[in-house]
């Protein structure tokens, strides 16, 4: 097995040095090699997505990544901006189901912004399709206006579009994920304004047809904003396009306490993923040491489930975080009275320490 890891920038180096010595103490076989990517790879190659990067991230059976980007890139045209780095690998690797759960643990209930039991229990899997939509759409671009309300003024246009075997194979990714959990699928669209999404309503209806075991709810996106902070818990699976999801996935992240325990895994067709925290690379605080390691330890977990075939260890990983959890350690961001605040590498310490006495444990028992 081999697994790329790509850092990235801002606080992508110190979480991914966590995740990293995680996976390092679970006695598994693989070979890993680091590259450049972002902002880091821009500056020493000219590009955020070098030639060299693509080639391992196709080249391995995985791929860890960090998290790109920062301000003073902003300015930059936008094919050399940070962000184009992970667009790129989604459009070259072929990854076009992302799974984000949203999960919040026992231990965090009282970190997250709505009342305990609201989100006690939560499990949302958010799966948004990568590939399509607004954010690759052709044409786009900024042009003078030749129509509209006001012609010959400067204007810029993206164009929303989904081809009905994109819809069909996410469609298939959501029944089956459903079928795994509690049967139920709900697909958000805006089919009462956008033809694009009164297709993928049509489309998803029509694959639903071969998942008579799973219930399938359409909800419109502003009803579906809604109804995570008025009742999360009615959620099972939930399926939706490229924009939808980016902006869901991050208002399901708070549920659960923070962003900085989001997890997520991009797939292609064959399983072979991408996986990366949900949050990005917060240049205000990085080189502090204070950022949250788990969700890039998490992420690294789904690579080990998804990705290389090792559930043992992907479980080993999850009961590691929830043991450190229970034993009240925090970073910044999930910390309320009660609890010890810890850095980044503290936290990580404290996941390879779980995973040491776990391994001691098992041996002993055997």
């Amino acid at each position: 097995m081999k697994i790329a890891i790509l850092p990235g920038d801002g606080i992508g180096t110190e979480i991914m040095a966590e995740a990293v010595k995680v996976l390092a103490v679970l006695d598994l076989k693989f070979e890993t090699e680091t590259a450049l990517v972002g902002g880091a790879a821009y500056e020493a190659h000219g590009h955020p997505l070098p030639e060299s990067t693509l080639k391992l991230a196709q080249a391995a059976d995985a791929v860890l990544f960090g998290a790109v980007g920062d301000w003073k890139y902003d300015k930059l045209e936008r094919q050399f901006r940070p962000e184009q780095a992970i667009l790129g690998l989604r459009k070259h690797l072929g990854l076009f189901a992302n799974f984000r759960p949203a999960i919040c643990y026992e231990q965090l209930t009282h970190a997250s912004s709505l009342k305990p039991e609201l989100v006690a229990g939560l499990d949302i899997l958010i799966i948004r399709e990568l590939t399509g939509d607004i954010y690759f759409g052709q044409p786009r671009g900024r042009r003078t206006a030749v129509d509209g309300h006001f012609p010959g003024a400067e204007e810029a246009f993206d164009t929303m579009r989904y081809s009905r075997p994109e819809i069909e194979r996410i469609a298939h990714v959501a029944f089956q994920a459903a079928r795994k959990r509690n049967k139920k699928v709900t697909s958000v669209d805006k089919a009462n304004v956008l033809e694009t999404f009164q297709f993928w309503k049509d489309v998803v209806t029509e694959v639903h047809a071969q998942y008579p075991d799973v219930e399938l709810q359409h909800m419109y996106v502003d009803n579906a904003a809604m109804q995570l902070v008025k009742a999360p818990k009615a959620f099972d699976v939930v399926v939706t396009g490229n924009m939808f999801g980016d902006i869901l996935s991050d208002e399901a992240a708070m549920l659960t306490g923070s962003i900085g325990m989001l997890p997520s895994a991009s797939l292609d067709k064959a399983n072979k993923g991408l996986y990366e925290p949900s949050h990005g690379s917060a240049p205000d605080i990085a080189g502090k040491g204070v950022a949250n390691p788990l969700a890039t330890i998490l992420s690294a977990a789904m690579m080990l489930r998804f990705s290389l075939n090792q559930p043992a260890a992907a479980d080993r990983i999850e009961s590691a975080v929830r043991a450190v959890l229970s034993a009240g350690l925090r970073t910044g961001d999930i910390w309320s009275e009660g609890t010890k605040k810890v850095g980044t590498r503290e936290m990580g310490d404290a996941v390879v320490a779980a995973l040491t006495t776990s391994k001691t444990t098992m041996t002993t028992k055997s």
